[in-house]
């Protein structure tokens, strides 16, 4: 077995090279306000080549592509608190709980019209009901491995955030249209709205008062991700055939999350704790979105399909219209 050190040494390159493409998608989005995690991505598809076997750079790449990740989304259990969820109240938390389970359901009924099968379905779906491109990767962790893994997770990650990135223009414009109040505005933008970013942009964009909202529907739907993500695991272990690895019970980084939660929520962690793994959350993940990009072919990527593109499309319409639905009847 190799020594730490020859493990480092063996993983800093690549590790690397993920952080300095994370350090200019980072920098695009500062400078040109373009969406970080789709920068990170793009950026990173051209480097395909560092990522093949034989390369220096080849398992560090790997290594961000999954444990970064992971780490990334365990730290985000730090952002959410019991006291955020009451704050919604009841019926609009329903209605934030049954557009995720919905959407999921929906995404796993109509895949098949799309060409698509089950596994991508629920990749695709669960990164639209949750919380885009760090769902998709959470998601995407689980999986049981086939050929096809890391280009149908680049393609989710890449739609959805570009969806998002045009939700974060059109939405505020429509729910303006439509007469919503500022409650319903935020509800609407923080319940529908793919990735975190993008909502605070939409939501601020309308109000502070819509933006803070809008922003609190949006983490509560981040911590659905662990329980989706739980119960995914429990039935894909149950499904796997006899002989082959079958995937842990609950995944590290989930328990990770949802106690990093239970001790926020407690008021157990510092601020300036709080404040730094938020940061290295945001960073782990762009590093990991990076490392995802650079293992991906983008003549692979084009093999995707146009089907695939319309599939997350009908997954976003059904979405707005289900919490749209929701705050009519509720609101």
């Amino acid at each position: 077995m190799p020594s730490l050190k020859e493990q480092v040494a063996e993983l800093f390159p690549g590790i690397a090279i993920a952080g300095l493409v994370a350090i200019s998608a980072q920098f695009l989005n500062e400078h040109y306000g373009a969406p970080a995690m789709l920068m990170a991505i793009l950026l990173g598809m051209p480097l395909n080549f560092l990522s093949e076997e034989g390369q220096k750079t080849a398992a560090g790449i790997a290594f961000s592509g999954k444990t970064l990740l992971r780490i990334g989304v365990a730290l985000l259990g730090v952002r959410i608190s019991v006291e955020m969820v009451q704050t919604l109240g009841l019926p609009m938390l329903m209605v934030i709980i049954a557009g995720v389970a919905a959407t999921i359901g929906f995404s796993l009924i109509i895949g098949g019209l799309f060409g698509r099968d089950r596994l991508f379905s629920f990749l695709s779906g669960g990164a639209v009901a949750i919380c885009g491109a760090s769902a998709a990767m959470a998601i995407g962790s689980i999986l049981p491995k086939r050929e096809h893994a890391e280009r149908d997770l680049a393609f989710t990650v890449i739609t959805v955030t570009v969806l998002s990135t045009l939700a974060m223009i059109i939405y505020p414009l429509l729910t303006a249209s439509m007469g919503l109040t500022i409650e319903q505005t935020g509800v609407f933008l923080g319940g529908t709205i793919h990735d975190v970013a993008q909502v605070v942009g939409a939501g601020f964009s309308v109000s502070e008062e819509t933006g803070d909202l809008s922003t609190l529907v949006k983490l509560i739907r981040v911590t659905l991700l662990a329980p989706v993500v739980f119960i995914a695991a429990l039935l894909l272990r149950s499904q796997v055939e006899p002989g082959t690895k079958r995937p842990p019970l609950i995944p590290v980084f989930v328990l990770a999350f949802l106690a990093l939660a239970t001790l926020n929520s407690f008021g157990l962690i510092p601020e300036v704790v709080r404040d730094a793994a938020s940061h290295i959350s945001r960073w782990a993940l762009l590093a990991a979105i990076a490392a995802v990009g650079m293992k991906t072919s983008i003549p692979k990527l084009l093999e995707v399909g146009g089907p695939a593109i319309w599939l997350v499309i009908t997954q976003t319409a059904f979405l707005a219209l289900f919490v749209l639905g929701g705050i009519w009847l509720f609101g």
